[in-house]
């Protein structure tokens, strides 16, 4: 194949609308606005298809209010999303331009009655051929000894790798059943001792638990009544000033009582004295 063709074919889609002229078909169209994508339905008549591979395209027809709108999409074109068929035209020429000067119903195809409305697609990649030189036999000879050996050359190593292939699964697999056997038994033997010295670290601490809760009641008791005959020692001497200091208030109290009474029995006995000093004055 051509170099350009073989890039072109690469650009082809799989499959393609089988489109004809005079159908009314919804072209699905991808559009990009920004960072934003959406898909754009145009409906019309297809008045014409021209071109071939990649540069193959069809022009759709429509008149929106009032105004003639046309719209050339490509076929193979990433952009256009699907089309689909509305309704079958009868046309009799390859392109309907007469369309253009009509207005109403009239810039319609006649739809063909009973007509299967059926989405039908075109495939276009198939199997790749290969080109065969036709510049005389001897070449295609020679092509075919070429050919020939590249597959001789190509089965051997195909050979060497599945023997290689085959010995190295069966030492991979003798080694993984051996080795997880002893394994295994190690892992085991490993837990059994485990748990053998848990259970015993568990009963030497109950036992020492044990212990600290037969002899703590004793010592804290011991503690405390040693610690309540300090206290009530120390608080001793100091109730006893406290008491002394109380009775010495309620000494300096009466005192001063008595002081109080003394004066006022004083200014009692003057007031007397005047009363009948004025009396016998008079």
């Amino acid at each position: 194949m051509d170099i350009v063709k073989s890039i072109e074919h690469e650009q082809l889609k799989n499959k393609i609308p089988d489109l004809k002229v005079g159908n009314t078909v919804k072209v699905h169209q991808r559009i990009k606005e920004g960072n934003k994508e959406r898909i754009q339905v145009f409906i019309g008549t297809i008045i014409k298809i021209q071109g071939s591979g990649v540069n193959k395209t069809f022009t759709v027809r429509k008149i929106s209010y009032g105004v003639g709108v046309e719209k050339t999409f490509l076929v193979h074109s990433p952009l256009v999303e699907k089309v689909e068929l509305v309704r079958v035209g009868h046309a009799r020429r390859a392109k309907l331009f007469y369309l253009r000067d009509r207005i109403g119903k009239a810039a319609k195809t006649k739809e063909i009655a009973g007509a299967r409305i059926e989405d039908k697609e075109i495939e276009i990649k198939g199997k790749e051929v290969v080109e065969v030189p036709e510049e005389g036999t001897a070449e295609v000879e020679e092509a075919a000894v070429v050919t020939e050996e590249t597959v001789e050359t190509t089965e051997v190593p195909a050979t060497e790798t599945t023997t290689t292939e085959t010995e190295t699964t069966e030492t991979v697999a003798q080694e993984v059943t051996e080795a997880p056997v002893e394994e295994t038994v190690d892992a085991k033997a490993e837990e059994v001792t485990e748990a053998a010295t848990e259970e015993v670290k568990a009963e030497e601490n109950a036992e020492t638990k044990v212990e600290e809760v037969v002899e703590t009641p004793a010592e804290k008791i011991e503690e405390e009544d040693t610690t309540t005959a300090e206290e009530v020692e120390e608080v001793k001497p100091e109730a006893t000033e406290k008491e002394e200091k109380v009775e010495e208030v309620k000494e300096e109290i009466k005192v001063e009582e008595n002081s109080e009474v003394a004066t006022e029995e004083v200014t009692e006995n003057n007031t007397e004295n005047k009363t009948t000093t004025e009396d016998n004055a008079e």
